[in-house]
């Protein structure tokens, strides 16, 4: 291996989901080697990436042991907007920037929000099974209770460009948009048509909540038993952020017992998801294989900006997207 070893770290969950072709036409420029690596665990990390100066990550966690086990390792750059499989404080006291492509996907989640929306809205995936079964009769007796779309309330946890996006797409539907985020600038949500309420307010006045949130510590099972009880038993729940932000055993109870009509899944507290999970057994609940983000455009978009992020720290260069800026550098790199 050489000083400008890059190595693509996949979990056997993307295998070949993201192209290669792009990262390395990126890389090469740079004269940089790309070695990709099917790596489950973390001694599989540290045996293929110990030379590496640059790690790119889809979904396998970069913990502070591997960290430390990479002494050449300068920078992590990880596919997507996320980066909780990503030990920030590790990478931080080892001088390891994390990078990661905050605008990628917007377009693709949002409109994948709005579809589980009109989905589960109108129990799509209900009725064609039915149908295809030779149902008709029951399928027609199933459509009540069914709300009318329009004039109705959706409920955005998290109001960032995803998050706004949904908005934008859900007036056209004359849906009345309201979101909680205590971080966001009021004056964007304005401009989007979102009125910002207080958590227990969505809950409680939403016919749909949709989560757009980060996961972290604090965001971690951010709706649990307590929220799910607040929402209304006609409600849905619509996930394309991330699993855990939803305490799994609180949704399935809260399904079980009621307490709202249904859910459209595209993320699991545990990917892939386990078989026997029981919401894979609801008819009212929509389940997805995490695929918000996926359009053949946006994934080779995708690459290619992880590629030039990892060519610009082969190169010396700061990367344009930082999510630990304070972090001190192992080699000083020129900032544009």
């Amino acid at each position: 291996m050489t000083d400008n070893t890059i190595l693509v770290v996949r979990t056997d969950v993307m295998s070949g989901g993201i192209p290669m072709s792009e990262e390395i036409e990126e890389l090469s420029r740079v004269g940089a080697e790309v070695i990709e690596g099917n790596c489950l665990t973390e001694d599989d990390i540290i045996k293929v990436a110990g030379e590496a100066r640059v790690l790119l990550v889809v979904f396998s966690r970069i913990t502070r042991r591997v960290m430390e086990a990479l002494p050449r390792c300068q920078a992590i750059v990880r596919y997507g907007i996320g980066y909780d499989t990503v030990d920030l404080a590790a990478a931080t006291d080892n001088g390891i920037l994390v990078v990661n492509v905050p605008d990628f996907c917007f377009e693709e989640v949002s409109n994948h929000a709005i579809a589980l929306l009109l989905a589960c809205a109108k129990k799509f995936i209900f009725m064609d099974r039915g149908v295809k079964a030779g149902r008709w009769e029951e399928c027609k007796a199933a459509q009540a209770p069914m709300g009318s779309i329009w004039g109705q309330t959706l409920g955005l946890i998290g109001c960032g460009n995803i998050g706004r996006r949904v908005a934008r797409k859900a007036q056209c539907f004359d849906l009345r948009v309201i979101g909680a985020d205590p971080f966001v600038d009021k004056s964007l949500t304005e401009e989007c048509g979102i009125t910002l309420v207080s958590l227990e307010a969505l809950l409680q006045e939403s016919d749909y909540v949709s989560v757009h949130t980060f996961l972290n510590a604090d965001t971690r099972h951010l709706l649990g038993e307590k929220e799910f009880k607040q929402m209304k038993s006609s409600a849905y729940i619509i996930n394309t952020a991330r699993g855990s932000v939803i305490d799994e055993p609180a949704l399935i109870k809260a399904l079980l017992e009621k307490q709202i009509a249904g859910a459209g899944l595209d993320v699991f507290e545990q990917e892939p998801v386990d078989p026997d999970n029981p919401l894979l057994k609801m008819d009212n609940v929509i389940a997805l294989p995490h695929s918000a983000s996926f359009s053949d455009a946006s994934f080779r978009r995708l690459a290619r900006s992880v590629g030039q992020e990892a060519a610009r720290v082969v190169s010396g260069k700061w990367p344009r997207n930082v999510v630990n800026s304070g972090v001190k550098p192992k080699i000083d790199l020129v900032r544009e």
